[in-house]
């Protein structure tokens, strides 16, 4: 059958080469044991059908066991019957189904071994699929523990990213500082230099402004009151 020899070459083939060509192993695992449960299905199928052919077969041959039993026991009641005209009749039948025996024997026999051989093949590829459904629970175990990883990669590339952020943002605020330092410094260079003895002359000079005693006095002898 097609169908068990491509089953027999999927068990055999290495589950894990496949997997190395397919772009998310946990997606196409689950499609991969899809299709194997739907062939495993058709191969019930057709293992029912010729379990089903052995029973038959089976069925046939106990029947003609019991008409041959049944015919002899006829011919020997035709005998104490004193009927041995009858009795040859049916000794007659009774040997025309004991040829038909062999016959259903051989039938049955044939139905027998391919019935005992397609049901050890459905129970071997069914546990085959149990043991494949095993490492599928396993290849997405590992497939979520890789995504988790990968996560866990990006977020310490986004640290080591940040990192770098901080250094680049504490050189700026470095130079940004050197920069004010140095307007800073060039504003008091271009204020105008003091001359010390300017200074000294305003701390000497006098004020210019009278006392009001010393208006009053001056008032008082310009109009003649003193």
């Amino acid at each position: 059958m097609a169908i068990l020899e491509r089953f027999s070459d999927i068990i055999r083939a290495n589950i894990n080469d496949l997997l190395d060509k397919m772009e998310d192993p946990a997606i196409m695992i689950d499609q991969y044991l899809i299709d194997l449960l739907e062939d495993l299905a058709e191969v019930k199928r057709s293992t029912a059908e010729i379990m089903g052919e052995e029973t038959r077969t089976k069925r046939s041959l106990d029947n003609n066991k019991i008409e041959v039993e049944k015919y002899a026991g006829l011919a020997k009641k035709a005998l104490v019957a004193g009927n041995e005209g009858d009795a040859r009749i049916f000794l007659e039948k009774k040997q025309e189904l004991e040829n038909l025996d062999s016959e259903l024997m051989a039938v049955y026999t044939a139905a027998h071994k391919n019935a005992m051989k397609m049901r050890q093949m459905y129970d071997k590829l069914a546990a085959d699929i149990q043991t494949l459904q095993a490492r599928r629970t396993m290849i997405k175990s590992k497939v979520s523990i890789a995504k988790t990883q990968e996560i866990i990669n990006q977020a310490s590339s986004s640290t080591n990213q940040t990192e770098d952020a901080m250094d680049t943002f504490t050189r700026m605020e470095e130079k940004a500082d050197r920069m004010l330092d140095e307007a800073n410094a060039m504003a008091e260079l271009n204020i105008t230099p003091v001359d010390p003895a300017e200074a000294l002359e305003e701390k000497y000079a006098e004020t210019g402004i009278a006392s009001v005693d010393e208006e009053l006095a001056i008032l008082k002898k310009e109009l003649g009151l003193q």
